[in-house]
This record gives C-alpha cells, sequence and structure tokens, in this order.
C-alpha cells in the first residue's frame, strides 16, 4: 500500500466545518453590517469559490465570506449546495450556526442529507503530492494524449495529460456516481463498474434526454474482464447533468459516472474517443516513480514471457501462462483459442516482435494488469500484425492471461 501525500484544499485547522458541516459541532455568530454584493469577474471554479468562502468564516470575517457567497450563487446559480451556504451565512448574522443546512427549513430531511454528504466529499478531496504518480497508469502509448483515473472512494476523478517528459495532473473534478456504490455485477443493480475502460463514443446533449445535460461519453463496459467473471449490463456513461442541476449528490446514479455540464464540456475537449482510458476504482494509489518503475518492469516481463514462448513455439508452456477460466470474447477455450492463434504450425522458425505497448493497473481489489501491444510476425516473406489486449490477474502467486482479444 502507497503512501498517499495529499495537499488538502482546507487544512484542519482552518476548515468551516464547525459551522458548515455536521461532521463537527462548532458555533459561528456574528453582528455584521450588510455586505456589499461582489462583482463576478470570471467563473472560478466553484470548489474554488466555497475554499474561498471557508477561509474568511475561519478568519471571523463574515463580510467578506457574505460577499464570496453571493458571488458563488451568481456565477453558479443552479450550484445548491451553493445556496445552502450562502443561507447558513445569512443566518448567521442574527444567531449562531452549528451545522450546514441551519437555514433550510424542516421537511427537506433527504435533500438535506445529500448536500452535507456532497460537501463533505468536497471538503476531503485532494490532490496528490507532485512528486507521486498514479499506480495505474504504468505506461501510455505515445498518441494516447490523456487519461482518467476514477476514485470512486472519495467521488473524484482525475484528468492526466501523457507528456514527453512523462505523466502531468491537469485537473481534478468532483464525481457522482452509483446508487449503491461500485463493483457493477448486473444490469440495474445501480452500480458503477469497476476496471480498466476507455472512452468509446461521444453523444451530443441535444440528442439526448436532459437528465444528460451537455452530453455523454460512453465506456466499453463490459470489458473483456467482466465477461469472464459473469457481469453483464450496458449503457455505463460519462455524462453531464439536467439544465437546473449543477451537481448531484456522491451516490445519485444508476451506475453511470456524473461531472457537471462545465465539467464535461472541459473534458470532452480534451478526450480521444477510443483512445483515452478511463480507470475506475477504489483503491486508487498514487505512488514514487520508483514503484511505477518496479510495476512497469513487471508487466512488461509478463507479455515479454508470452512473447518469447510464441517465438519459440513453446507450446506447454504458453498455454501455461494461460489461466484455466479464460475464456476468448467467443467464448472460445484456450485450446481453441491458440490453435486460431498460431501462424503457419508446420514452420518451425519464426520472428515475434512487441511494439507500441500500454501498460494499466487496476485500481481495485481485484490485482489485474491490461496490456495493449501489437504484436508482429515474420515468417520468411509472411509477415502480419495484429493488435492485442490482454488481462493478466494475479492467481495465488502467478499471473495468468484471463481475456485476450485480437483488436
Amino acid at each position: 500500500m502507497s503512501h498517499f501525500a495529499f495537499t488538502r484544499r482546507w487544512r484542519a485547522g482552518s476548515i468551516l466545518a464547525v459551522a458548515l458541516l455536521s461532521l463537527t459541532g462548532g458555533e459561528f455568530s456574528y453582528a455584521a453590517k450588510k455586505p456589499e454584493r461582489a462583482p463576478v469577474a470570471r467563473k472560478a471554479n466553484p470548489e474554488e469559490l466555497l475554499n474561498d468562502i471557508y477561509k474568511e468564516l475561519s478568519r471571523n470575517d463574515l463580510d467578506a465570506a457574505q460577499r464570496k457567497a453571493d458571488a458563488l450563487v451568481e456565477a453558479y446559480p443552479s450550484f445548491r449546495l451553493g445556496h445552502l451556504v450562502r443561507g447558513d451565512i445569512l443566518l448567521m448574522h442574527t444567531r449562531p450556526v452549528a451545522m450546514l443546512g441551519a437555514a433550510v427549513p424542516p421537511g427537506s430531511d433527504s435533500k438535506l442529507a445529500d448536500l452535507r454528504r456532497e460537501a463533505a466529499v468536497r471538503l476531503q478531496a485532494g490532490r496528490p503530492a507532485e512528486t507521486l504518480l498514479p499506480r495505474a497508469l504504468l505506461q501510455m502509448r505515445k498518441d494516447q494524449r490523456h487519461a482518467l483515473i476514477v476514485d470512486a472512494r472519495h467521488s473524484r476523478l482525475y484528468l492526466y495529460e501523457n507528456r514527453n517528459d512523462g505523466l502531468r495532473l491537469v485537473q481534478d473534478f468532483y464525481v457522482s456516481q452509483g446508487k449503491l456504490g461500485i463493483n457493477k455485477l448486473k444490469e440495474g443493480d445501480m452500480r458503477t463498474p469497476v476496471g480498466v475502460y476507455y472512452l468509446i463514443g461521444r453523444l451530443p446533449g441535444v440528442k439526448l434526454p436532459d437528465m444528460y445535460g451537455k452530453g455523454a461519453l460512453p465506456l466499453d463496459y463490459p470489458n473483456d474482464w467482466d465477461k469472464v467473471n459473469g457481469r453483464s449490463g450496458s449503457g455505463i456513461w460519462l455524462h453531464g447533468t439536467p439544465p437546473e442541476t449543477f451537481s448531484r449528490p456522491p451516490l445519485s446514479t444508476d451506475g453511470c459516472v456524473v461531472v457537471s455540464n462545465d465539467d464535461l464540456n472541459f473534458l470532452t475537449r480534451s478526450v480521444e474517443i477510443g483512445k483515452t482510458p478511463i480507470l475506475i476504482g477504489d483503491q486508487v494509489e498514487f505512488v514514487s516513480k520508483e514503484q511505477i518503475d518496479k510495476d512497469l518492469r513487471q508487466a512488461a516481463g509478463l507479455v515479454e514471457s508470452w512473447r518469447r514462448d510464441v517465438e519459440n513455439r513453446d507450446d506447454a508452456s504458453l498455454k501455461a501462462l494461460y489461466s484455466p477460466k479464460f475464456k476468448s470474447a467467443a467464448d472460445e477455450t484456450i485450446d481453441a483459442w491458440l490453435d486460431k492463434n498460431r501462424y503457419l504450425p508446420g514452420v518451425k522458425k519464426i520472428s515475434v516482435t512487441v511494439s507500441d505497448p500500454s501498460y494499466f493497473r487496476q485500481p481495485s481489489q481485484e490485482e489485474v494488469i491490461v496490456t495493449n501491444f501489437t504484436q508482429q510476425i515474420v515468417i520468411g516473406k509472411f509477415r502480419h500484425a495484429v493488435r492485442k489486449k490482454q488481462y493478466w490477474a494475479k492467481e495465488g502467486a502467478a499471473w495468468r492471461i484471463v481475456a485476450e482479444t485480437n483488436v
């Protein structure tokens, strides 16, 4: 397990949780003149604005907090959490406020609980230290410009850019997920899947019901690993929110990953359909470059052992690399799959190379490595190249291929 060194947006000593969150039980009470309305120079990130509000309140500056709360709801009129915070600040002018939502009238208990959960998740959000990297992204192809990682435990999505000098965290976003959490097993279970997926389409909002907001980016769920494990269902998307809703509670979807429409627009401009991976898990780790290099050597070593056995025509050793649970996308057994992928079996000498690889670790309790590469076969004048995807799972002390696809 790695050491995840977060740079917290709100440090413990300056968090306004005593007045805004039910996580603590303190009170704030001020007598202050009516604050002036603050002009909105630009549409800043709502979490940045919330951060500024909390800082002002931690300094006991109710007037400044009021101005910034006014600016927040003016910039984001459908941001319900912003209105809730602003309402509490208004109430602080007259009496102490012990928890978030004190200004909400009776009868709104369920909605208030949702907003409190959203506030807590946003407050606890953090960014990894600059020296740490996502363990899930071992190596990306050069033409893969971006990757998305969804940390289901913290309702957070991280956008990474794949640069010549390494990975760079571009931005992170608050997300909502399935009503019943993660680990999707079947259609209609209201859970978000865990695994390594790709964005495979772009659906504009004008062609969708309002609930999808500005649009949707479908995922290729279920993937081959899901199918081997009997997981079913469909229609898992990364999408926006209805026009009148800025954000949804952390657990509120039928299984999709949901972001605000502003965030969706930003992500849609960044990702490339068919190339951008999206990794979803509850074991998102951020580790040192040394740990990444170690994991990468292991993943590359697995593919090299497979390449060597294919080139040497060592059928017994090659078959031993495959799990007894293996099934192809066409439901073929190991023997049928290997026979299908054996080139010119009468020829003894062949050359096999692997190029343009990518390696990902599934960010979950299941130890799974997903590899993508181009396999090139040369037999005399015969040449053949195919793009392959392999899912390696740890079974006991050994890693074995549980699924393999010719892309």
